[in-house]
């Protein structure tokens, strides 16, 4: 071994981070193998390091005995004390056994720990810098698609978009640039493994992040999500400061930064609600677009009965349940939906309550483009409910 090898792991140390002695210590064990590997030897050995001359030293661990039964363990009281006349019974005799050919086998040893410890060290180094990352959206170049996976190259390592991660409405083109949610960072034995997803409600969050300096600044927090992704999702948005409109800092001017989102997420159609710790306003508000007469709660059950008038029955279920749904995922509030009609017949609607709207007048900030688009989805909706013989048309329950 040269003092080149010793200047090389000083290097390594400074340079790497790869501390010095755990290096010294798995060279050790790398050179014990490789001696007792080519000499066919089992005997108890160790190595001495010599760093001012450059040098190591192979030593054979030997028992000072009466009668030596195993030479490979075991020395002789006569012989010991002719290498030192201080040696009893029972003492560890270090006898040198360095074959004069083992400089080769060393330096590939050598060659061998050093290059793993410094692959080692610089997955380390990856592994620490993206487990910062862990539920941050990042920005990555599409490498190659398999039916399983898309590889998303997010600068040092290769990240897997995983096909239950994806959104079946997009379409994935290898050189394009994509955002992600970093879903989780593991070290693997096969360096950092990166977890990402397009498809999680995280992703929404950290875009809004993004886009709304309120969010940023935590003026305006963002208390839940429900999403469906790539088709439709409700965000609800509080602000302590009653000077502040968190919905409209989410839309922006004009809609703009609720419109960056969206175009992020290819049109998936995106809902901005107010968050209210009143049952009643939060879940008349999580319904939106549909207007709502009344909320009646049901504490105990943590469900609500909510109803809406006979036209507004169908956009306030959405298409194929879909509103209703992300609204209970939403607030956490089971939502039976009933129409006025039958809300009258079965005695919860009171002449009080009858047509007085208890949702906030939401001046179009969820995006739904315009009235037009409204008209549209209730009678999608309606003939959705045409040809669904078996469901009750006055009367549905989400969980």
């Amino acid at each position: 071994m040269s003092s080149e090898l010793f200047n090389a792991i000083n290097y390594l140390e400074k340079e790497k981070g790869i501390d010095k002695e755990t290096l010294l210590e798995a060279l050790e064990a790398a050179l014990i193998s490789a001696y007792k590997k080519n000499f066919k030897t089992a005997g108890n050995v160790s190595v001495k390091f010599d760093e001012e001359s450059g040098t190591m030293q192979i030593h054979a661990r030997k028992t000072v005995v009466e009668e030596v039964e195993d030479e490979l363990e075991e020395i002789s009281l006569e012989d010991a004390r002719e290498i030192n006349l201080g040696y009893e019974i029972d003492d560890i005799v270090e006898i040198e056994v360095t074959p004069k050919n083992f400089g080769r086998i060393a330096a590939q040893a050598a060659k061998q720990v050093v290059t793993q410890r410094v692959r080692e060290a610089e997955r380390g180094v990856i592994y620490n810098e993206y487990a910062d990352r862990e539920e941050d959206v990042m920005t990555g170049i599409i490498q190659r698609i398999d039916p399983n996976f898309v590889y998303v190259d997010l600068g040092k390592i290769e990240a897997k978009l995983a096909r239950s991660e994806q959104i079946a409405t997009e379409e994935y083109k290898i050189h394009d640039r994509i955002k992600v949610f970093v879903t989780k960072v593991e070290n693997t034995n096969k360096g950092p493994q990166i977890f990402i997803s397009r498809s999680h409600p995280g992703l929404l969050k950290r875009l809004f992040e993004m886009e709304v300096p309120e969010i940023y600044d935590g003026i305006v927090e963002i208390k839940s999500i429900s999403r469906e992704a790539g088709d439709r999702s409700k965000i609800s948005v509080y602000a302590s400061n009653p000077e502040i409109d968190p919905v409209g800092s989410c839309v922006g001017p004009k809609g703009q930064r609720v419109q960056a989102v969206v175009d992020e997420l290819n049109d998936e159609k995106i809902d901005i609600v107010e968050w209210s710790e009143d049952p009643v306003v939060y879940v008349s508000n999580a319904l939106s677009p549909s207007k709502v007469i009344d909320v009646q709660v049901d504490e105990e059950n943590k469900a609500t009965t909510v109803i809406v008038p006979d036209y507004q029955l169908s956009l306030a279920i959405g298409k194929r349940g879909q509103n209703a749904r992300l609204a209970a995922k939403l607030t956490g509030w089971k939502i039976d939906i009933k129409s006025e009609t039958v809300a009258k017949e079965e005695g919860l609607l009171t002449e009080q309550k009858n047509n007085e709207f208890v949702t906030n007048d939401f001046d179009g900030e969820n995006l739904l483009k315009d009235k037009e688009t409204d008209e549209k989805e209730l009678l999608d909706d309606h003939n959705w409910l045409q040809d669904e013989e078996d469901d009750e048309k006055d009367n549905y329950l989400f969980d």
